[in-house]
């Protein structure tokens, strides 16, 4: 153990590591950004999150002290401090937190004592430098500090309800609105006078005087949703410490910012973007992000339009978006993942193993916000031709929230053009659109069980493996409308959790089994199998007849033939994801599954749609292994034996110590799910689709079994079908329709030119007809037959033989009539085309737009079209004053 002040952040985690490790606690590896089968949470925002069952006894471990360096993210939902990033000394995306853990071992004395002695003794920070703060009513913490450590009452600070309801305080920590929580201590920083601020829990406390460095959270309570704080069933202990601000003080630097780990990412962003200036605030916010990003792609997470993904792609485009502040215009945030390895890597291998990865997921978002760029800035110059003196917030929002256009950029150009943006607009079409969010996307816990029924329970024994029915099931619990109960009569729903089961649970893409329950005159209907807190299985259903009492006995039966689908399609997919990654590199990584009676499902990591003869050949693949007969087994391990002995862990899944190994030929994945004994009886594997899903993700669909016979068959009596109508054979049908296909070219293209022909003539007419207004020639008319295409050349003809000239013509057909506008030679800039084309499209109930010298709509054909018609020439005089 070392007793010099660290001079790196890798020094530092390794000291704390240590530290507690010499006082029996066991190293656990941080679990990654997003939590493993956790509703509750968008990120992993604390260190205690994979921990939280272990608090509610759901889960046991196989020690009850435990310490690691947990990575976290707080850039969306609860926890958001992104706006804030960059511009303040403390506040970031992604940080590491140290931490400490006790499972109803130790409590407040020791954790107090140890980290007094770590800090104190180990790092050598000044004792007088240091003060604490305890919850209001917890006076043996505040005895503690006083008497067993020795701080002076004036340093010992009590800390109440300061955030307007009970309990809700900086010394009373909870995760999220439900679950774990209980009184805090936390240890505090003093930089010194030099710095503005006050202590904690006094008016200036904001100030940078005084930092929060390490929070010690006693979990004594379980929060219910109604706001009630039952007892867990054992104290635990919690500690948090931020790296950066603990590495920021032991580095003799004030803010996070200049610690040696972001100075690199600093140093690096400055070269990329060619900014001398390394105290840009540009450049911090670059470097904090560029952590972000790279770890959450680490863990899984790609950038799309919703959810984790949205998240993600808002981090990244904020990043982009400093890069072009700075002038930058290429793709350059991908370069920073390099650096990110050399001073991260060796603490966590998964960002050095997916390092390739991470560059190609950054560099194509980069690519693909240039052309968000160039859309964007088309959709701003229509918004700009129609708008006078403001850009409408609608507009704005429009631009920021389908087409990713920062705002500030919007002002930026806005200004240069003379326009302002309708800040009120944006900010009511911001909140809709965050109400429609929290509406309709919050993640919310729907399988909780409170702490004190776990407490009582004992973990569900899943026997379904060699078992489709069983008797003697005893009932642990039954819950109505989310709520314990003693018994449940005829026609209520009910989940009823079982001691043994043959039915498996949800989880791991795989649904839930379905059946029936059965005792002397009732029947239960088990519509759905769910796992509650990861290891009690609950049949939902409803009970059809005769009543239900907590402590009997039942007998359960699952549907056979729909386990038996499910099995198939379920060892199919571990087939399917070999192949895929066989054939299309070691990138593919599972990012969600389906594993359903009818079908499976599976979404994966790749940059490029899967062409068609890649396709052919994982599916050839696939019925190779399917033909070779493999045996299945599945073995019981130790998680670091199964990741030694090459098994893959999957993407969202939550493994306890023990996991269950599933081998077939070449495949080994770590699965909890249920499978054939031999490949062979999955008979035949058929992809049926392939797409996209989000950027870097392509979902593909298959069919097994007697469904993939059933897909064929119909494929072939479909071929049948379309020979008989082209008048051929199946062997045909590809030569007859390439036949048919060129028949329909060279008419499309006769067709083309008879219309180029009468737009020819029609634009002669229309020239003859047209009228000077002010030394413009203006051409106002409505033409049958032809549509936009057709329009928009004779607009462009009469551009060239007219010169200086305002056209609006309308191609009438069934009741429609399309409309394409133009303005030429002098009258360009005195007349803008777009707002000809809105003017008349709104007399004819219809709507269009486009740029100053063109532009195009729609609307009605009858009596407004020809009175618009008729006023082109007043409205076009108007104009031109």
């Amino acid at each position: 153990m070392t007793t010099q002040t660290p001079t790196s952040t890798a020094q530092i985690r390794s000291d704390f590591l240590e530290f507690f490790k010499g006082k029996g606690h066991t190293i656990v590896p941080s679990a990654p950004l997003v939590p493993g089968n956790d509703p509750t949470l968008l990120f992993t925002n604390s260190g205690m999150v994979q921990f939280k069952d272990v608090f509610l006894g759901a889960e046991k471990r196989s020690y009850v002290r435990a310490t690691d360096v947990q990575r976290c993210l707080r850039a969306g939902g609860k926890h958001n401090d992104l706006d804030v990033v960059g511009y303040t000394a403390r506040h970031h995306t992604f940080f590491e937190m140290l931490g400490n853990w006790s499972f109803g071992d130790y409590f407040k004395k020791d954790a107090i004592a140890w980290a007094w002695e770590l800090l104190t003794q180990v790092w050598k920070l000044p004792a007088e430098r240091l003060l604490v703060t305890v919850y209001q009513t917890d006076d043996e913490a505040y005895a503690l500090w006083r008497d067993m450590v020795g701080i002076p009452e004036d340093r010992i600070v009590r800390i109440g309800d300061n955030k307007g309801a009970p309990f809700a305080s900086d010394n009373f920590w909870q995760m999220a609105d439900t679950g774990p929580c209980g009184p805090c201590t936390e240890i505090f920083y003093d930089h010194g006078p030099a710095h503005f601020g006050g202590p904690p829990g006094s008016p200036d406390e904001d100030g940078d005087r005084f930092i929060e460095i390490w929070n010690l959270v006693f979990m004594q309570f379980d929060k219910q949703s109604d706001g009630t704080l039952v007892p867990l069933p054992a104290p635990c202990v919690d500690t948090g410490m931020g790296l950066e601000r603990l590495a920021a003080i032991l580095q003799g630097v004030h803010s996070n910012y200049e610690i040696d780990l972001f100075q690199a990412l600093i140093r690096k962003a400055g070269e990329l973007t060619g900014t001398q200036d390394l105290e840009n605030k540009s450049l911090r916010v670059i470097a904090d992000h560029i952590r972000a990003c790279s770890f959450l792609i680490v863990d899984g997470v790609l950038p799309s339009n919703e959810g984790r993904g949205y998240v993600l792609r808002r981090i990244i485009r904020r990043a982009l978006r400093h890069g072009w502040m700075l002038g930058v215009r290429q793709p350059f945030f991908s370069a920073m993942v390099g650096t990110l390895d050399d001073v991260m890597g060796d603490a966590y291998p998964e960002l050095r193993e997916k390092r390739e990865l991470v560059e190609r997921a950054l560099k194509a978002e980069e690519e693909r916000f240039a052309e968000t760029l160039d859309a964007g800035m088309r959709i701003f110059d229509d918004v700009a031709s129609r708008s006078s003196g403001a850009i409408p917030g609608e507009d704005a929002f429009r631009l920021y929230d389908t087409y990713g256009f920062p705002l500030d950029l919007t002002q930026d150009i806005a200004r240069e053009r003379g326009l302002e943006v309708d800040m009120p607009g944006f900010d009511a079409a911001m909140q809709r659109q965050r109400e429609t969010a929290r509406a309709a996307g919050k993640f919310t816990s729907s399988a909780g069980l409170s702490a004190d029924l776990v407490a009582q329970l004992l973990p569900t024994v899943f026997v379904g493996d060699d078992q489709t029915e069983a008797d003697g099931l005893q009932i642990l619990a039954l819950l109505v409308g989310g709520r314990p109960v003693e018994s449940a009569s005829a026609g209520d729903e009910v989940v009823v959790i079982l001691d043994r089961t043959p039915f498996y649970g949800e989880s791991g893409g795989q649904v839930g089994d379905t059946g029936v329950l059965e005792a002397d005159g009732m029947r239960f209907e088990v519509d759905d199998t769910q796992k509650f807190a990861g290891q009690f299985h609950g049949h939902v259903g409803r009970l059809v007849s005769g009543t239900l009492q907590r402590g009997d006995r039942v007998r359960g039966a699952i549907d056979v033939a729909r386990r038996g689908s499910i099995v198939l399609n379920h060892s199919a997919t571990h087939l399917l994801h070999g192949a895929l990654r066989d054939l299309l590199g070691t990138h593919v990584a599972q990012k969600g599954s389906l594993v359903a009676p009818e079908r499976l499902r599976f979404d994966f990591s790749h940059f490029q749609p899967v062409t068609a003869d890649e396709l052919a050949e994982i599916e050839r693949r696939v019925n190779v292994e399917v033909r070779a007969n493999h045996p299945v087994s599945i073995e019981q391990m130790d998680m670091q034996s199964a990741l030694d002995s090459g098994a893959m862990a999957l993407f969202g899944e939550k493994y306890g110590e023990r996991v269950r190994v599933v081998t077939m030929g070449e495949s080994v994945e770590l699965c909890g799910g249920t499978h054939v004994d031999r490949t062979g009886r999955i008979g035949l594997f058929k992809l049926v689709s392939e797409g996209g899903v989000s950027s870097g993700v392509r979902r593909v669909e298959a069919l097994t079994g007697q469904a993939a016979l059933d897909h064929v068959r119909s494929d072939e009596e479909r071929m049948r079908q379309a020979a008989g109508l082209l008048g051929g054979t199946a062997g045909e049908v590809g030569e007859r329709l390439r036949a048919l296909l060129d028949r329909q070219k060279q008419l499309e293209r006769e067709l083309e030119s008879l219309k180029a022909k009468a737009a020819s003539g029609a634009t002669a007419d229309l020239g003859a007809s047209a009228v000077d207004v002010g030394g413009i020639k203006v051409v106002a008319a409505r033409i049958e037959g032809l549509d936009a295409k057709a329009l928009r050349d004779a607009v462009d003809r009469l551009k060239q033989q007219l010169g200086d000239v305002v056209v609006l013509l309308a191609g009438a057909s069934d009741g429609k009539a399309a409309l394409v506008a133009g303005v030429g030679g002098a009258a360009t800039g005195r007349v803008k085309a777009g707002e000809l084309l809105s003017h008349v499209a709104a007399k004819t109930g219809g709507k269009g737009g486009g740029r100053p010298d063109m532009a195009q709509g729609g609307g009605e054909d009858g009596p407004a079209l020809v009175a618009a018609l008729g006023e082109v020439r007043q409205w076009v005089a108007e104009r031109l004053g």
